[in-house]
């Protein structure tokens, strides 16, 4: 007798799946802090270089480095793009709203 394999479709949000009850916001430093590393890694800089452009010990620029983005709020990790003359923008939707108003917001 096999034993049928059952799977679960994702929501979209690992951490969501994983029932973290912060799911959106590890979920959104997951996706800016990406961003942050390939620009890093796209640069060749070294650590210690790192740490210079973007204001951090080079202890937080290894946690960085690791992915370790629980360590850092979304707006310090929207700051490092900043620094690293990236730039920054939000579009805000109100889907609730009768028109779907929008805001752009360029940092």
């Amino acid at each position: 007798m096999t034993q049928e394999k059952t799977f679960t479709e994702s929501s979209g949000n690992v951490f969501k799946d994983l029932g973290f009850a912060n799911a959106d916001e590890l979920l959104t430093r997951g996706k800016i802090g990406i961003q942050v590393i390939r620009i890093l890694k796209q640069r060749n800089l070294k650590q210690r270089e790192i740490s210079e452009i973007l204001g951090i010990s080079q202890p937080e620029v290894s946690h960085l480095m690791n992915g370790e983005f629980q360590r850092f709020s979304e707006g310090k990790l929207l700051m490092f793009l900043k620094k690293m003359d990236t730039e920054v923008t939000l579009h805000i939707r109100f889907p609730d709203v009768v028109n779907q108003g929008e805001t752009v917001i360029v940092l």
